[in-house]
């Protein structure tokens, strides 16, 4: 076997769009490493990206808000958690998480069970937010990006063991019986 028959690794077919663009990218020798890394753990780096999208809304409509327009913290907070909730759920569903449920209903139970998770840290960034910055007396920003650290890494698990989890078909069994 020679060198460059070890070297070829089998991928699976690109699916979307984030596939493509690894694909093309690791054509390049300085990039072919992060090839196996991203097939290995495509749903963290997918993850990771919209994480960051998610970050930059909720931080930034929340910075604006509490710095330039002087709103409260908390009503600030709140208000962009609705946008980053949304983009994080839209991006998760279709991207990160490849679990999609079929039909309108079972649309709105994922929907809701995505935002009740995330109302869960949304009321733990709330009371960090309270606590810090309100009772402490803590500069505001650096709270708000420890509190969003943590609130990432409780919403991947969120995500990952509640609402987008892999469902398997409940077993009927009398039909097995028989």
């Amino acid at each position: 076997m020679s060198n460059n028959e070890l070297r070829i690794r089998m991928y699976p077919k690109p699916r979307d769009v984030f596939d493509r663009i690894v694909n093309w990218l690791t054509k390049y020798r300085a990039f072919a490493w992060f090839k196996p890394i991203y097939y290995a753990a495509k749903e963290f780096w997918l993850y990771a990206l919209f994480g960051l999208g998610t970050i930059i809304i909720s931080i930034g409509s929340y910075d604006i808000m509490t710095e330039s327009m002087g709103m409260p913290i908390l009503i600030a907070n709140a208000i962009s958690w609705i946008g980053a909730t949304l983009f994080a759920f839209a991006t998760n569903r279709k991207w990160v998480f490849t679990t999609h449920v079929k039909g309108a209903w079972a649309f709105v139970v994922q929907l809701v069970g995505f935002s009740g998770g995330r109302f869960v840290t949304l009321i733990m960034e709330e009371w960090i937010l309270l606590f810090f910055v309100y009772m402490k007396g803590l500069p505001n920003m650096p709270v708000k990006y420890v509190a969003q650290v943590l609130v990432i890494a409780i919403n991947y698990l969120i995500s990952k063991l509640v609402v987008f989890r892999s469902r398997t078909a409940p077993v009927d069994h009398e039909r097995l019986e028989s």
